[in-house]
């Protein structure tokens, strides 16, 4: 497959990343469109499905797990390989549920670009992947809440320790630590945020 023949979608919230994707990519001669999250993905891939899709895992409004989910129980869109890239759900088993939610390949930010090209290459010579089994509502949610459970134990852990060196610091050396203050908590709270949906979801089905 020519460069030029096929279009890939980039999904990913963070503006700067989402940026140096899009233009790594067309430097490379590929056709490129992008998201912000899933909802927005979603939308775009209804009017003109990508040979490709690269998404983040932790977004707003629709992250990586829920787009994978959408994606892989559609027959129109459950054969677009898709590369997972993710800085936050990177122990085994995030890697595992998203293979099983029908990623094929999965990399971990900061990611080598050469790697990263390489990797793109690949799936898209490979083509179309063949369906695997589907998961139905209620096992996703459960694998969801799972994973969302570890990542809110990690954060919260990671808040704490950020708190008490923040307070031990110099004036000089809290502006650069009360910024990764607000980082860790904000990415806190988006995580609670998806777990309480997805604790209603579950309700809901019970």
């Amino acid at each position: 497959m020519s460069k030029e023949q096929g279009l890939i979608m980039v999904v990913e919230d963070t503006h700067q990343i989402r940026e140096l994707l899009e233009a790594t990519l067309r430097f490379q001669g590929y056709t490129v469109d992008s998201a912000q999250d899933g909802e927005e993905a979603l939308e775009k891939i209804s009017k003109q499905p990508p040979e490709l899709i690269i998404t983040d895992l932790l977004m707003p409004n629709m992250d990586g797990y829920a787009l994978l989910y959408r994606l892989h129980g559609n027959p129109e869109t459950r054969h677009i390989p898709i590369l997972v890239l993710s800085a936050t759900y990177v122990s085994r088993e995030d890697k595992e549920f998203a293979l099983i939610l029908g990623a094929q390949e999965f990399m971990e930010k900061p990611f080598d670009i050469s790697e990263f090209l390489l990797k793109i290459g690949e799936m898209l010579a490979q083509g179309p992947v063949a369906a695997k089994g589907v998961l139905d509502d209620q096992t996703f949610f459960r694998g969801y809440k799972t994973r969302l459970e570890a990542k809110l134990r990690a954060k919260t852990e990671q808040l704490s320790r950020t708190k008490r060196l923040l307070m031990t610091l110099p004036e000089a050396q809290k502006a650069a630590f009360q910024k990764l203050l607000d980082d860790v908590r904000q990415s806190r709270d988006e995580i609670q945020a998806e777990l309480r949906e997805i604790i209603g979801n579950l309700d809901k089905l019970q």
